[in-house]
């Protein structure tokens, strides 16, 4: 937990940048970087926080005048470490890491100094299986080679809480822990027999897997999500796959879990106040070229309990209203 024990020295080092940046001007307008840049910590080049994030940090740089890029990382567990330590501005976290962030449970060793800026949109639990495989439920896993996802990130953090509520032991199952490039890749060598993945519909990498190769969706029934929501808040919601994604058309249920956009509690107000802006400015144009970027509702994007909301996107929020 290097990063967790250097986080507020790496934070202090940002708020500073951006408070300089700032010009302590006190208005939301344009903020002038000089050759500084910013990172958003996104995920996997083949997942919906990549291309988001993307689409994001153009809007952003077009908007506010900063140099800001998405960057690759594991995932959550990940992208909360980085904007904790300051190495990046923003980040996407599912809605139970980042509920284990703040409180210093599960993964983190201490409460992280995290806030949100907002709720974008709702992701799935996918358990992705050759059409043609034997499994067919979650207990079918045992003894199989299954990913479980990177390490560091929340598709790990969901994965071993679905297998444990299944009562599928995970000493008893082969995990590569790969992300989910190297999932898809080693699905079609026929190197792994499942993987798990956590994002929104449709995750671009696997509709080019089910192109490339017939695929099933395991269903995750209700009674596991309810078994997997005892003790974590019940973040977790029972949804079905919609029919003809990726190509499937059996049914499937499985369950969602909220997405976060994050930022440090110490990130100045007015930036952040400026970031929400632009966010929910450029909806249609995200959401034309990223699926998930329709989701995006400003009724919704406050519901972040227990991560509090960043003032600068509370503020937001309450002038939104006016």
């Amino acid at each position: 937990m290097t990063r967790l024990r250097a986080h507020t020295r790496g934070v202090a080092a940002a708020v500073a940048l951006a408070t300089a940046m700032l010009g302590l001007t006190g208005c939301v307008g344009p903020v002038t970087t000089g050759n500084e840049r910013f990172e958003i910590a996104g995920g996997g080049t083949t997942g919906v926080y990549y291309a988001y994030g993307e689409e994001l940090a153009g809007a952003l740089h077009r908007e506010l005048g900063i140099d800001i890029a998405v960057e690759e990382t594991h995932g959550s567990v990940d992208n909360l470490l980085r904007v904790a330590a300051g190495e990046a501005l923003l980040g996407f976290a599912q809605g139970d890491t980042a509920a284990d962030a703040v409180r210093g449970d599960g993964y983190f060793a201490e409460p992280l100094p995290v806030r949100a800026a907002a709720r974008v949109y709702d992701e799935y639990v996918h358990l992705v299986v050759p059409a043609e495989s034997e499994v067919r439920r979650i207990a079918d896993l045992e003894g199989r080679r299954v990913s479980l996802g990177a390490p560091n990130s929340g598709v790990q953090v969901i994965a071993t809480r679905v297998l444990a509520s299944s009562d599928v032991a995970t000493g008893r199952i082969e995990n590569p822990e790969l992300g989910l490039d190297a999932s898809i890749e080693a699905m079609q060598r026929g190197e792994i027999d499942a993987f798990f993945w956590v994002g929104g519909l449709p995750t671009p990498g696997i509709e080019r897997l089910a192109e490339a190769m017939p695929i099933r969706l395991l269903s995750i029934e209700a009674d596991t999500v309810d078994r997997v929501n005892e003790g974590h808040a019940g973040v977790y919601r029972l949804a079905d796959f919609p029919v003809g994604v990726y190509g499937i058309e059996t049914p499937a249920v499985t369950m969602t879990v909220p997405n976060y956009l994050i930022a440090s509690e110490d990130a100045p107000e007015e930036l952040i106040y400026d970031v929400v802006r632009v966010l929910f400015d450029s909806r249609q144009t995200i959401g034309r070229r990223v699926a998930a970027g329709e989701f995006l509702d400003r009724r919704q994007a406050i519901f972040t309990a227990p991560v509090e909301l960043h003032p600068g996107a509370e503020r937001y929020y309450v002038d939104a209203r006016r």
